[in-house]
């Protein structure tokens, strides 16, 4: 392997750190080798409550992995992907080698440079539309990815998404088991923590979209959030589902590949994602959806697009946290 290919994989682990995950978590960690990067599920930071059987745990593992996918290709070289490739390890999620020397196209540059501008919205969005010629381009990417994206253009689907939405928060909120959890990866104001949901990544009053869609409660009694003038960002956005035909660990995975996908080309046009796991945390809900507006796919992510004026700062782990 040339000095080349070593520093390609090691912007690709670098470049991975920066993936979205639940609550940001970042529950994976990677193993570098002169050949290859091992991707793993760190599962530590699991979301025992919510997470019981590691779906969402997987959906950011995918991210990261489409995440390392681009940074190699925008270092010059074909990712060779293996997705779990050892039954007798089940936290080994793939592995990642450069494979043959490429030209970046227009669109890995497109990506990579979205790859630490990205930021999760927990708000609103200001006025302005989504192009229709963008969501059409995403859902494309989704399916590049083998999942499927869905614009739920429907009012009255719009509202049930949101009932179910503000349902589900509902019942979170009232279990201790929920809040705890939720508590666990909320950062409080000047926390010097690298992972977690931060003080400022939210607002402090809560978000009356049209229809509501329910927020997570990260500040739970205490007077944390963001000031941001909510006033201008009252639309819910796009709504978006995003299902995959399948329900297997290999499934999660690719979830969070399209889901990567989408993000960055939407963060190229400016347009943020606003994310509702409520619903698929309970099994029920999750299950009613798939039947009721998924045409029998599995749910994998409820989001929101939209348009925002808001700047964020992310923060995560330091390289010497992850790799083994």
């Amino acid at each position: 392997m040339t000095a080349t290919t070593t520093h390609a994989l090691d912007a690709a682990v670098e470049a991975a750190r920066w993936a979205p995950s639940v609550h940001n978590t970042q529950p994976w960690s990677f193993a570098v080798s002169p050949e290859e990067i091992s991707l793993r599920a760190d599962t530590d930071r699991k979301l025992r409550v919510s997470d019981e059987g590691g779906r969402e745990l997987l959906i950011s593992c995918g991210a990261a992995l489409f995440t390392m996918r681009t940074a190699l290709r925008r270092a010059g070289f074909e990712p060779v992907v293996r997705i779990l490739p050892d039954p007798d390890k089940p936290a080994l999620l793939a592995t990642v080698r450069a494979g043959a020397p490429i030209e970046p196209d227009k669109r890995t540059r497109l990506l990579s440079a979205e790859i630490e501008r990205r930021r999760t919205h927990r708000a609103g969005f200001v006025g302005l539309p989504v192009p229709d010629r963008l969501i059409d381009a995403l859902v494309k990417d989704a399916a590049g990815e083998g999942a499927k994206l869905t614009p739920v253009r429907s009012p009255q689907a719009v509202e049930v998404l949101a009932a179910l939405t503000r349902a589900a928060q509902g019942v979170q909120s009232a279990d201790r088991r929920f809040s705890l959890e939720v508590i666990r990866w909320a950062r409080p104001p000047g926390s010097s923590r690298q992972d977690g949901v931060p003080a400022e990544g939210y607002p402090r009053e809560p978000v009356r979209t049209d229809p509501r869609f329910a927020q997570r409660d990260y500040a739970w009694r205490h007077d944390w959030g963001g000031k941001g003038d909510q006033s201008t960002q009252t639309s819910a956005g796009v709504v978006a589902l995003l299902t995959t035909s399948g329900d297997s660990r290999r499934d999660w995975i690719a979830a969070g590949e399209a889901l990567q996908r989408v993000l960055l080309h939407a963060s190229a046009y400016g347009v943020s994602a606003a994310f509702h796991t409520q619903v698929l945390e309970l099994g029920h809900l999750r299950e009613f959806l798939r039947q009721e507006l998924c045409s029998g796919e599995f749910p994998q992510m409820i989001m929101r697009l939209g348009i925002t004026f808001e700047d964020t700062n992310s923060v995560r782990r330091p390289m010497s946290d992850l790799t083994e």
